[in-house]
């Protein structure tokens, strides 16, 4: 060899070259020496240093004087093999001359991570460094190479992690006890997102701590000051720490760069760090490395790594090592952070395009869920709603959009609001899908959904269904018979020109009604009809266990239902919407039809204390005469067709007064002289709740009032 080859390379960790600083973590131009030519043959070894040599200094290197025999050189005569090996054999290397006995070859190379491990004598020395072998201790890293391997160990353990505890927890468990003893890790409180620019002073938190069990620390070694911890080290620093600008600590974390305690910079840092306790409990000597964590060009945190004041001190080489540790770490937990807020955004987005709450109905009780299609695909297109619609009906819906990406679940937001707009008008439910299908053509080309939408009438026990390319719904009856509803399929909103269909049928009391995505009956592994009919036959079965009489709870049955998931069948999010219908007797019913004149409300007052007196409600009269009065009364003053009047009986009382004009009232506050305008201020103090609603014929005004 003439020459050697010159790289520039943070990472390698080969001998200085003559002049350059070992422990600059950025990478300098480092030079392999020339390998030694065995006399008598072709080829060239490399030297390797003593291992129980001293860190190199970081001057230039002395060689090695020419007549000098080390273990790692050959020299003349030898028979370059292992006789224990044996001829041939793969781990056989050239000895140190002919007398050296059974150690003329190298030990084999530890695991990755692992520092080799010392050859120890029959005297209990170690016979590459002659000294005494200490039972139980961990063993420095003595070459390039074994530094190589903990490094790339290292970093793929930080590199497995994805949020924020995994990163720092595989820095720790990386480093103790393979390179340090101890570890303390501080992180930015709060950690900036991404590019923006923090605020206020920089304050580092401990994040974690971690150091050698106790059991495997026989001969004790690095503890806190007094009250001590016998396993942890959270004694030792304060949980805050605030970077004061100009401080020593300020001045090291702007560095960069990994370096010794026993500078002068860095002890005048360690009790702003740790605080005057914590600081006076680091060992002296290189036996603590202060290495910043750096990302997006600034600091979020810090390391320290500790070795307990028996074990070999770290040595120049050690700081490069550090310094790749806090790089790869630094770069983790800036990705976890970025992960974890696009992660929030996505629960935010999915939690604010899904109902909060599903309402509470008249004749009607619902449960809902959702799973998104993988942990990592938090929002998807898959939607429910259940929204009230006058006269105590209530419109349930269940649609999706193509997709499970922020896309899907955008354009899934704006078409449940358009639903939502749509059933606010009353609008039979065709009417409602061809809407909705102009909308999704007006989002853009290749804008697909699929949707059900019913409306349940619990005064008729009918429902309406119409359908846009969804699977259809499944009715399961109080006596347990699970049935698929014939629903029209219809086409899928967004593909235009297409007439959808609308069927009326018999909602029993008792029974429930499953509305759901094709998520939980399609996957890889099964057709959507195999799974309809999986999905019907768990309904069945899931109903016989609490016989004919008594439906299975609501929420129970839900669970149930996912549980027919199986591991491969999670290919899409999944909604589902589950309605108990249990309707109100038309025994709870008072309808009546009044003209518009003078004497309506009188008669309205009569007829609302007859249905009291029958119900056995009388305490209510007082209350419902003169609420009714007032409602009635602004009613007949504009209308023009006969004015409805119902009351419901159920858990509260409602009265529900119709008319044809579609002016909704507005609850003002009257002046003293004014002779009308406070109908509505009473009614807004009395009921329990009212509200008025537009019709395509007019508009209802209703409110409700609690009974005993």
């Amino acid at each position: 060899m003439d020459s050697t080859r010159v790289t520039e390379q943070p990472t390698s960790f080969e001998r200085p070259q003559p002049g350059v600083d070992p422990a600059d973590p950025r990478g300098a131009l480092l030079r392999t020496p020339p390998p030694e030519r065995v006399p008598g043959t072709g080829a060239a070894l490399p030297v390797q240093g003593r291992s129980g040599d001293e860190p190199p200094a970081s001057g230039p290197a002395s060689p090695e004087p020419s007549g000098a025999a080390s273990p790692d050189t050959v020299t003349p005569g030898d028979t370059g093999q292992d006789p224990a090996a044996g001829p041939g054999s793969e781990h056989s290397q050239p000895g140190a001359g002919q007398g050296a006995g059974p150690d003329t070859h190298r030990p084999r190379p530890a695991p990755e991570g692992i520092p080799v491990q010392p050859v120890v004598g029959p005297d209990g020395t170690e016979r590459r460094t002659g000294q005494l072998a200490q039972p139980g201790r961990p063993t420095p890293m003595r070459r390039d190479g074994d530094r190589l391997r903990f490094v790339g160990a290292a970093t793929r353990r930080i590199a497995r992690g994805i949020d924020l505890d995994e990163i720092v927890m595989g820095l720790c468990r990386a480093t103790v006890p393979t390179f340090s003893d101890a570890i303390l890790v501080y992180l930015r409180d709060p950690l900036p997102v991404g590019d923006e620019r923090p605020t206020g002073p920089l304050v580092l938190r401990l994040r974690r701590t971690d150091r050698i069990p106790a059991e495997r620390d026989t001969e004790g070694g690095f503890t806190p000051v007094a009250p001590p911890e016998p396993s942890e080290l959270d004694s030792v620093g304060a949980e805050l720490c605030t970077v004061r600008p100009g401080s020593a600590l300020a001045e090291v974390l702007r560095g960069v760069r990994p370096v010794f305690t026993d500078a002068p910079a860095a002890r005048a840092a360690l009790p702003e760090l740790l605080g005057e306790e914590g600081a006076s409990a680091v060992p002296d000597g290189q036996r603590a490395i202060l290495a910043p964590l750096r990302g997006r060009r600034r600091v979020i945190g810090a390391a320290l790594f500790l070795r307990r004041p028996e074990r070999i001190p770290f040595e120049a080489d050690d700081l490069l090592v550090a310094a790749q540790l806090a790089t790869h770490s630094a770069l983790g937990i800036d990705k976890a952070v970025l992960y974890g807020r696009e992660a929030y955004i996505a629960d935010e987005l999915q939690r604010t395009m899904l109902p909060e709450n599903l309402p509470r109905c008249t004749g009607v009780r619902l449960a809902s869920r959702y799973l998104p299609a993988a942990e990592t695909a938090r929002v998807g297109g898959d939607w429910y709603d259940a929204i009230p619609l006058p006269g105590s009906r209530v419109a349930l819906v269940v649609g999706d959009v193509m997709g499970h990406s922020m896309t899907s679940a955008a354009i899934m937001g704006q078409l449940r609001t358009t639903a939502q707009t749509l059933a606010g008008l009353d609008l039979p439910p065709q009417e409602v899908l061809h809407h909705l299908d102009e909308q999704a053509q007006r989002l853009g080309v290749d804008r697909m959904a699929t949707c059900l939408y019913a409306v349940y009438d619990p005064v008729s026990h009918r429902i309406t269904i119409a359908n846009a390319g969804h699977p259809p719904p499944v009715l399961l009856e109080l006596g347990g018979r699970a049935e698929v509803l014939r629903v029209p399929a219809g086409a899928p909103i967004g593909v235009g020109g297409v007439d959808f269909e609308a069927v009326e049928l018999d909602a029993p009391a008792g029974a429930t009604l499953l509305l759901y995505t094709d998520g939980l009956v399609e996957s890889r592994l099964r057709d959507v009809w195999t799974g309809i009919e999986q999905l019907r036959e768990k309904l069945a079965a899931t109903a016989q266990l609490t016989g004919p009489d008594h439906p299975p709870p609501l929420e129970a049955l839900c669970d149930e239902v996912l549980d027919m998931l199986g591991p491969g069948d999670r290919d899409d999010d999944i909604a589902l919407l589950a309605a108990r219908f249990d309707g109100i007797a038309p025994s709870d019913v008072a309808y009546w039809f009044l003209e518009p004149e003078d004497a309506a409300p009188g008669r309205a007052r009569r007829l609302a204390r007859r249905a009291l007196s029958r119900w056995g409600m009388e305490e209510l009269s007082d209350s419902v005469e003169l609420l009714v009065s007032e409602v009635v009364t602004n009613a007949v003053r504009y209308a023009t067709r006969p004015v409805t009047l119902r009351l419901l009986r159920t858990d509260v009382l409602r009265c529900e007064v119709g008319d044809d004009v579609p002016q909704l009232p507005r609850l003002r506050q009257a002046r003293a002289t004014d002779e009308g305008g406070r109908g509505l201020y009473l009614v807004n103090r009395l009921a329990r709740r009212w509200g008025a609603t537009r019709l395509s014929t007019g508009k209802v005004v209703w409110f409700e009032l609690n009974h005993g």
